[in-house]
């Protein structure tokens, strides 16, 4: 089967030179992380292709390249295809040689009968790239929903690719200049959307898209989308038993491996219950991993070892304390953009604590998006409510009016979240949703960016982003489509980039069964009030799995994997993050108003606001450019 890698290349269709092999090898070396047990090469003239390789299955046999039978394509990949024997058995009764059982194999094999479209024959999580010396083509292929990244740089005649952006980065003639437009998406949502990146001539490849590259042609084409605008008629009972069946088939495809496999346990009903379906499964106890915090508020440990006792697993814990920062610089430089989500701490630890047992684990991931698990949705579909009763002119001039008044009163309860609120009610539904998902809004820009980057955006508001995918969804169903935002925003270019960073930083391959795309393609197709009833969200999959997990973890209250950044701020790193960010040698001041970040530092030590989320988007920032554009120490 497959294997956990990275991969790079570098392709000069426009002007035929050779390849540097010292810079393939350059490129190459700098994702060693994502592969440390072997690598490999291809070089033929203007094609150069990179791999470095975590064994997982087919150890013997599955170094990369790998070639067709007359050599003629070679692929690299990084990913796991679980139904590639079905594939393979087809593939060999029509006559194809196979050198190797591996998945990787599979797939050029695919290609060589139906090209691009080969993808769609997948059932798994990938990048790859596919060189076919008959046609002098590139291929360039992610996963439907974006587990495994892939970034490119396509100009004058050049395509440099990585599964990384450092690799791109290698080359000298790539340039280093910051898209205003992405850093303005990432002080609104603390990660950078596809398919931008912080850098202006650097892209990511969207998940479930694919790019050919040709001397005749570049053509960027999108295979796989979600659908959510065909509901099921079927009973509440038939649709549990439905999923409940794809759960456990999910979980079932993902247990195939030669090297030791475990799972991330938080205590939360999503990890929770692919441990209970793993327990099922295999014949040894569960190797489970759990991340806990000295402060009991943000501290799940206690619920994780309340399921590891449940499926008797071998469980292992380890406590984040504000020393953990120490690794910060570490990060900033796996993340290779600037990246926000401050979990991505405690997932690179448990990813360390689990690398010590296994080489797999298996997550919790996508089950609040498939399921509707965030309590925003329930906050989104109150705000709808509220919008229905209360007259458009009344919203949007005086709600709206009283809106620019009202103080943010962070520390009410949040269903009384004031300004927040107002602002949402005012606008239409994707605009509120928009302004809910924002740490620095729209309005506040004015003041947070210097007065040079605001008219080098000439007007730019980060809410097209939102705007093009609500656009785009083939649902009116208020649920579904900030669903299906969140599955092409939020959950490939946050959540799924900070486990694949975090997790490959330590060469462990994480195995996402709740992001199988059957399982969300039929999750899309789940009527609205089964997924949030009342005010329990994943109400169908909590039913699923009632039989298997204890009330307490099926209807606690839901924590996330936060971080205590508020108390962090003003006891335990204040002097660390007050001089990066408000000291003489700052980088940000080229692009931050400087005054208005002492004006958050102040009423955040004050104890009147909680900008911590806000502090840690521009400490991020700092850290990435002291990295990538003042020192350039990284690459």
């Amino acid at each position: 089967m497959g294997v956990m890698c990275g991969i790079s290349g570098v392709y000069n269709f426009g002007t035929g030179e050779p390849v540097d092999p010292g810079l393939l090898k350059r490129m190459t070396g700098t994702i060693r992380h994502r592969g440390p047990d072997d690598d490999g090469f291809f070089m033929d003239g203007s094609i150069g292709l990179g791999f470095r390789r975590l064994s997982i299955i087919d150890v013997a046999g599955g170094h990369q390249p790998i070639y067709n039978e007359d050599g003629s394509c070679a692929i690299i990949f990084n990913g796991e295809i679980y139904n590639y024997a079905g594939l393979r058995s087809g593939l060999l009764a029509r006559g194809h040689r196979f050198k190797t059982n591996s998945d990787t194999e599979t797939i050029l094999h695919l290609y060589e009968e139906q090209g691009a479209d080969c993808v769609q024959s997948l059932r798994g999580m990938f990048a790859f790239a596919i060189w076919d010396a008959k046609r002098r083509q590139l291929m360039l292929a992610r996963d439907r929903l974006g587990i495994k990244p892939l970034y490119y740089f396509l100009k004058d005649g050049r395509c440099v690719f990585g599964s990384e952006i450092k690799p791109i980065l290698c080359d000298a003639a790539v340039p280093r200049e910051i898209d205003l437009q992405a850093l303005s998406d990432y002080v609104s949502l603390g990660y950078i959307p596809s398919p931008k990146t912080i850098f202006q001539d650097i892209r990511k490849l969207p998940a479930g898209h694919y790019l050919v590259i040709n001397p005749e042609q570049v053509a960027q084409r999108e295979y796989w989308d979600v659908h959510f605008g065909e509901v099921s008629a079927d009973s509440p009972a038939v649709l549990t038993q439905r999923l409940t069946e794809l759960l456990q088939e999910s979980v079932s495809i993902r247990l195939m491996s030669e090297v030791p496999l475990g799972a991330f346990l938080s205590g939360g009903v999503d990890s929770s219950a692919v441990v209970a379906l793993m327990s099922d499964l295999l014949s040894e106890p569960v190797i489970t991993n759990s991340i806990g915090f000295p402060e009991s508020s943000y501290d799940e440990t206690c619920h994780a070892r309340a399921v590891a006792d449940r499926f008797h697993t071998n469980h292992h814990e380890y406590t984040v304390k504000p020393q953990a920062l120490e690794i910060l610089d570490t990060l900033s430089w796996h993340y290779d953009e600037p990246f926000a989500d401050s979990s991505a701490i405690p997932t690179y630890y448990v990813s360390k604590v689990a690398r010590e047992n296994v080489t797999v684990a298996l997550t919790g991931d996508g089950g609040d998006e498939n399921f509707a698990g965030y309590r925003r949705y329930r906050f989104d579909r109150l705000e709808n409510r509220m919008r229905r009763l209360i007259p458009t002119p009344v919203r949007r001039h005086v709600i709206g009016s009283i809106a620019k008044l009202y103080p943010k009163a962070d520390w009410a309860p949040q269903v009384f979240r004031g300004k927040t609120l107002l602002t949402n009610l005012s606008g239409s539904p994707e605009a509120g949703y928009f302004n809910t998902m924002s740490a620095f809004k729209e309005a506040e820009k004015g003041q947070l960016f210097k007065g040079e980057m605001l008219r080098e955006l000439h007007g730019y508001s980060t809410y097209s982003v939102f705007d093009d995918y609500f656009r785009r969804c083939d649902s009116v169903d208020p649920l579904s489509r900030v669903q299906y935002v969140d599955i092409k925003t939020y959950l490939v270019d946050d959540i799924l980039t900070k486990v694949d960073r975090a997790s490959m930083a330590v060469s462990l391959e994480a195995r996402a069964p709740l992001l199988d795309h059957k399982l969300t393609e039929f999750a899309a197709t789940i009527p609205s009030h089964l997924k949030l009833s009342g005010q329990s969200g994943k109400h169908i999959f909590k039913q699923a799995m009632g039989h298997r997990l204890p009330e307490e973890i099926l209807h606690r209250r839901k924590m996330g994997f936060a971080v205590p950044l508020d108390v962090w701020f003003r006891r335990d790193i204040k002097e660390f993050a007050h001089d990066l960010l408000l000291g003489g040698s700052s980088g940000l001041g080229q692009y931050i108003n400087l005054g208005y970040v002492r004006r958050l530092w102040n009423h955040h030590q004050s104890g009147v606001r909680d900008h911590s989320t806000r502090l840690w988007i521009l400490l991020m920032f700092e850290l990435w450019l002291r990295k990538f554009m003042i020192n350039r120490g990284a690459v």
